[in-house]
């Protein structure tokens, strides 16, 4: 066994016990089926804005990011600086509404606070049953993990992901939402001081004779498109659009079910502020790790490239290029971290489409009815820690089927759905009072079937030859191969839709509509 391998053994035996400790102190404040699903105003805005950045992070971020650096260079900068701020614009447009009418209304999940907002059953299953598309999200990071694993610690794939998920699956069913917070706030710090060792490294250019412009010299000595504005061979950086595409996309990002429900953990109103502030900080920190596949390209040239997949190893593999064993090993755990900090808040969201939006929320009142509120509630606590499980072993079966795909467009089938399908009932609720529940609920379903025909690439330039929809025709199919494109396009059409219907449809009781936009408590 290799001295990296033993140093990884090592801090990830050390890892392990630190996430087990945490998962018993959530195990022992969860007090019932909704302190699983929320840990309910149980955190201050340190914690609780550490782990919402590190869950917004994930290992998109951590790997799939200095991947696309690593094979594009410097035009990945527009992805490295834009998706934060385009994420906490969408936080900061809605965190007072969902947090505060949320608790109100005493949401576990956005699927429950969808339904309850517009007063509608159906959208809450409907939302419930889409949200099911996480489980890509999931094996985006599942993948990340393998990659860890197999580079770290010498294992193959299938020990890689049986380990990953494993880990992930001890510490969530004991610990639920305080689990996922306590370590999440956790692994965020450790991503935090990656973030800004990397920044240190690229900016110096450590690795190289001649610091950062020997960086930039070895990126334009082997492909002047790296060091442009845009990446024109790239569909993803090629063009003005794709640069806004980034950042329009990100804006309902904020607002996923595995990552807005941490609104709910806030512990009082006059921590909220302070929060988001702390959030926009950290967020803003925490994507200068893409620099880090600058200076791999730099430091490594161009190895990785034509190997499927094998860009997301860039960053680790700088650490092992430049670092003593010891230390490489230690900043892979903190690779590790960014992987599980999102990927437990996914398992939970998911396990609460079972537990809380199809079971205590649907089921339970029809079915159920004989049973008091507290024997439905722990019937959706044992729900809620099998069904981890069963998300834990379908994630899994789509990572192993998925390891040759680039980590952040893998991610980016289910959050390009997802985003899309709330960026009208969500963005748009949120900012005005006249959406309607058929408004909502057709701005759901046409976002995410936009994004679901877009990306997919069903529809043909060659449909349109000859029509006058000819150009914008072969425009749309082309977008085909780029999420954040995609995505913006199904968010526009969500948006639209939705106020377009809200228009034309009976709107909420005005009882109900002043209750969710109350400002006080």
């Amino acid at each position: 066994m290799e001295i990296l391998e033993i140093w990884s053994w090592v801090f990830l035996a050390l890892y392990v016990i630190v996430m087990l400790i945490l998962g018993h102190i959530g195990m022992r404040r969860v007090k019932g089926a909704d302190d699983f699903a929320t840990a309910r105003s149980g955190y201050g805005p340190v914690v609780l804005a550490l782990a919402f950045t590190s869950t917004v992070a994930s290992g998109a971020t951590f790997l799939g990011i200095p991947g696309l650096a690593y094979s594009y260079g410097l035009p990945v900068l527009w992805y490295i600086a834009g998706y934060p701020v385009a994420v906490y614009l969408g936080v900061w447009l809605c965190h007072k509404l969902v947090g505060r009418s949320g608790m109100r209304l005493g949401s576990r999940s956005i699927p429950e606070y969808l339904g309850d907002r517009y007063q509608s059953a159906g959208l809450r299953i409907v939302t419930a049953v889409f949200t099911l598309i996480l489980l890509v999200y999931l094996a985006g990071q599942m993948v990340a993990g393998i990659v860890m694993f197999e580079m770290m610690l010498g294992l193959s794939s299938s020990w890689a992901l049986g380990i990953t998920t494993i880990v992930l699956l001890i510490y969530l069913v004991l610990g639920g939402a305080h689990a996922d917070l306590l370590t999440d706030s956790m692994q965020g710090f450790l991503m935090l001081l990656l973030a800004l060792g990397i920044t240190f490294l690229f900016l110096f250019g450590v690795g190289t004779d001649g610091g950062l412009g020997e960086v930039i010299k070895s990126l334009r000595n082997q492909d002047i498109e790296m060091v442009g504005a845009l990446h024109g061979g790239n569909s993803i950086f090629g063009s003005p659009w794709a640069v806004i595409a980034i950042f329009v996309a990100h804006v309902p990002l904020g607002l996923m079910p595995h990552v807005a429900n941490k609104l709910w953990a806030i512990k009082d109103e006059q921590s909220r502020n302070r929060f988001i502030l702390l959030a926009l900080i950290f967020g803003i920190a925490l994507p200068a790790i893409g620099l880090g596949g600058l200076l791999a390209r730099a430091v490594l040239g161009d190895v990785l490239i034509g190997q499927d997949g094998a860009a997301n190893a860039a960053l680790p593999a700088l650490f092992i290029a430049l670092m003593p064993a010891w230390l490489a090993a230690l900043l892979g755990i903190a690779i590790l971290a960014a992987v599980m900090s999102t990927a437990d808040g996914l398992v939970i969201a998911t396990s609460q489409v079972f537990a809380n939006d199809l079971y205590r929320r649907t089921y339970a009142p029809l079915w159920h009815s004989d049973l008091d509120e507290q024997a439905v509630d722990r019937n959706a606590l044992v729900i809620s820690r099998w069904t981890t499980l069963v998300a834990m072993f379908f994630a899994a079966t789509i990572a192993w089927i998925s390891l040759d795909r680039n980590i952040a467009l893998l991610t980016w089938i289910a959050i390009g759905g997802m985003t899309a399908a709330l960026a009208g009932p969500m963005i748009l609720g949120a900012v005005w009072k006249g959406v309607t529940r058929q408004g909502a609920i057709w701005g759901f379903i046409c976002g995410a079937g936009t994004f679901i025909i877009a990306h997919t690439g069903v529809v043909s330039g060659d449909w349109f030859t000859g029509t006058f929809l000819s150009g914008p025709g072969e425009w749309f199919a082309n977008q085909a191969p780029n999420p954040f494109a995609c995505a913006t396009i199904a968010d526009i059409v969500s948006v639209s839709v939705t106020f377009i219907i809200s228009k034309v449809s009976q709107a909420l009781p005005e009882e109900h509509v002043s209750r969710i936009f109350e400002t006080s408590g």
